[in-house]
């Protein structure tokens, strides 16, 4: 699943910006205008984000100043990819040039032929080399080359600094196991007035997408190497779902109220009344910005367990349709955009500290070598946020194994909602019984394909 925050500064939506806009049209051709190589593109920030739609406005201004040979045409959406649309977009020939997916896409896209290889184009992309190898080899099917990764994130557990102190706890050292989460829990939750120690999703496929990454923190997995079995009816999945279990119903320390979803949970952790959740760092500013919460007060800390941790993101793929030009004008584009390392619609870290926008996040590092260390001083000379308070999460995510999320993502986590949600709800759950279910409905998704 896609972690909720589109970027720094895009938080509050209209109901019209939830909708593809339905005006945008696909790929354009040979691309050939008056002289000129044009590309379509996606992922511009809606007219209601008007801060990041006036930065990306202004970059590809800037951009076509510098590539007078280059048009640009950018669609708005959010979400940038709407899974209910994605494939009939693709299939009936209507999807742009250069077009947004989620790293789970990229396989697919490929395996139904609808992305151009870029295998022998990349060496054109001055910044390609820079990025983390984890993150190009999600774009690299059988040893072809077919998008660009953009942003990623790690999840991790978000804790209230000031909750902790209340409850006795030391601030300064979050819980390094599922142990010590479910005693911290347990005395946060007994400060009492609607305190709850710990939150989870179990609704809507969230419930699932949380097992997924409890289970990689256990060192677990969802399913078999060749991804073609499930792998949840183990110790490590009876180990997460019991967990659960006990934390809600022998501690009471995960409240009353279940099924709940992302926003449920963040309007806990906003009110001062959440000890810890799972999420990714993006989920800090929207809790200041919308929920009501501090930044001082919110701190993250790396996955519990010390295995592993689940890690998402996106990127750019091609379109099939595109000619030669497009897609060098494509990767033009990204450089452009978002592989400067201090520049950019991500890059320009002043320009955002200016116009409010959190600096400093703890996000995964997207370059490697002399192209990171001029990110990372560009972020730090203008971090707005208390950094210290993520120290913890980016020194223990060093040794945890990075994992992506499964194939057939989104089917399975709605199997696991199922048993996760049962846990929560039903103190006589028979946990062993639920991942059996849960396993043999995962083994047919897969057979399916």
């Amino acid at each position: 699943m896609r972690s909720t925050g589109f970027r720094r500064t895009f938080f509050v939506l209209t109901a019209s910006a939830l909708a593809l806009t339905a005006t945008a049209c696909g790929g354009s051709g040979d691309g050939s205008a008056g002289g000129k190589t044009r590309i379509t593109v996606n992922c511009m920030p809606p007219k209601s984000a008007k801060v990041d739609r006036s930065f990306f406005e202004a970059d590809i201004k800037a951009f076509e100043k510098q590539n007078p040979d280059i048009d640009v045409v950018a669609h708005d959406a959010f979400p940038c990819q709407d899974p209910k649309t994605f494939d009939a977009k693709l299939a009936g020939g209507q999807m742009e040039d250069v077009f947004y997916t989620y790293f789970t896409d990229s396989k697919h896209v490929v395996d139904i032929n609808q992305a151009a290889d870029i295998t022998s184009y990349v060496k054109d992309l001055k910044s390609y080399g820079t990025i983390q190898q984890q993150l190009r080899d999600i774009y690299t099917v059988d040893g072809k080359i077919y998008g660009v990764p953009r942003t990623g994130y790690s999840m991790g557990l978000i804790y209230n600094r000031k909750l902790f102190q209340k409850a006795g706890l030391d601030p300064d050292k979050p819980p390094a196991t599922w142990e010590e989460v479910r005693a911290d829990a347990k005395k946060i939750a007994a400060l009492g007035g609607g305190t709850v120690g710990y939150a989870d999703y179990s609704a809507q496929n969230q419930g699932g997408w949380h097992f997924t990454a409890e289970m990689y923190s256990q060192g677990g997995d969802v399913v078999t190497p060749d991804g073609k079995k499930a792998s949840v009816d183990t110790p490590e999945g009876k180990a997460v779902l019991q967990n659960l279990h006990d934390m809600r119903w022998s501690d009471n320390s995960m409240g009353s109220k279940q099924l709940l979803v992302i926003n449920d949970v963040q309007q806990l952790m906003g009110s001062g009344k959440l000890g810890m959740y799972l999420s990714a760092p993006d989920n800090i500013p929207i809790l200041v910005k919308e929920k009501g919460g501090n930044y001082d007060d919110l701190a993250l800390a790396p996955m519990p367990g010390g295995k592993g941790t689940l890690i998402g993101g996106d990127g750019y793929m091609f379109n099939k349709k595109d000619s030669p030009e497009q897609i060098k004008a494509g990767l033009k584009w990204l450089d452009h955009m978002f592989l400067t390392p201090g520049k950019g619609f991500l890059g320009d870290y002043a320009r955002a500290k200016q116009n409010n926008a959190p600096v400093g996040l703890p996000e995964p590092r997207l370059f490697t070598g002399a192209a990171d260390a001029k990110d990372q001083q560009v972020k730090k000379a203008n971090a707005n946020v208390p950094v210290e308070n993520y120290q913890a999460f980016l020194d223990g995510n060093q040794s945890l194994q990075m994992k992506i999320e499964p194939p057939q993502a989104q089917q399975i986590y709605s199997v696991l909602d199922g048993a996760v949600s049962a846990v929560l709800t039903k103190k006589d759950a028979n946990i062993d019984q639920l991942l059996k279910d849960a396993s043999g409905k995962i083994d047919s998704i897969l057979a399916r394909g």
